[in-house]
């Protein structure tokens, strides 16, 4: 019984060290864009809304809490004799897996447009949870980074079409969140090693009696004792 108890309790302790890790899965999330072919294979080039983007692999940090600030850049591919656009796509994802804010930033002509930093509680209400808050970021993330460039009258048809690319890139993140188990080093606890039992104290001797007949010299060690008749006449040896 005792063995088992101690194998349920190491059981007990393995499962709590059990810890969730939040990761991003590059791999998939370059299959999803066409694949790391571009730059060393850091980069994937895409076309969309008749545009052509190329979308680097994401720098990760840890957060204090357990999560991972997520940032990548976008850029809007125009040609020999034109220069890029370039955009940044941040995300902070928590230790659950879930995304808790994200925000963009566009560079167009030498002009810079921030959206505002969408939270998640802010953003998507507190009913939202999971992957409906999720989306609800967002849409609230591309729908205020096209109004800022519909005030910075963009026209042309690739840098219009730019909220959409970082949507797209946002999605395509969001599908790439892993949760990996990882157990903690934790050392489960050992069980108490069992020792020879102790001779039984000696049983104390009752008034009246020996102490122990064990100290008392055995039968096979003692003098034999010499047993003569008593009052029997002693024999008289004749006279010759």
């Amino acid at each position: 019984m005792k063995h088992v108890f101690w194998s349920v309790i190491a059981i007990c302790a393995t499962l709590l060290g059990a810890v969730g890790q939040v990761r991003i899965d590059e791999e998939a999330l370059g299959k999803s864009l066409g694949g790391w072919t571009k730059r060393a294979k850091q980069a994937a080039e895409y076309p969309l809304s008749g545009a052509t983007y190329r979308t680097y692999k994401p720098e990760i940090s840890p957060t204090p809490d357990g999560g991972i600030f997520v940032s990548v850049r976008i850029d809007h591919v125009r040609g020999w004799l034109s220069s890029d656009d370039h955009a940044t796509l941040e995300l902070t994802v928590n230790a659950k897996g879930m995304v808790e804010s994200a925000q963009t930033n566009i560079a167009i002509q030498g002009r810079s447009i921030s959206s505002d930093l969408i939270l998640g509680v802010a953003g998507a209400g507190p009913q939202a949870v999971g992957m409906d808050r999720a989306v609800q970021i967002g849409t609230d993330l591309v729908a205020n980074l096209s109004a800022k460039l519909l005030r910075e009258k963009i026209v042309e048809a690739g840098r219009v079409s730019f909220p959409a690319a970082v949507r797209h890139n946002y999605n395509r993140l969001f599908q790439a969140i892993r949760m990996e188990e990882k157990a903690a080093e934790a050392s489960a606890p050992v069980p108490p090693v069992e020792t020879e039992k102790s001779a039984a104290p000696e049983k104390p001797a009752e008034p009246g009696k020996p102490a122990d007949s064990a100290a008392e010299p055995s039968s096979d060690t003692a003098p034999p004792l010499n047993i003569q008749p008593f009052g029997e006449p002693v024999p008289v040896k004749p006279k010759g």
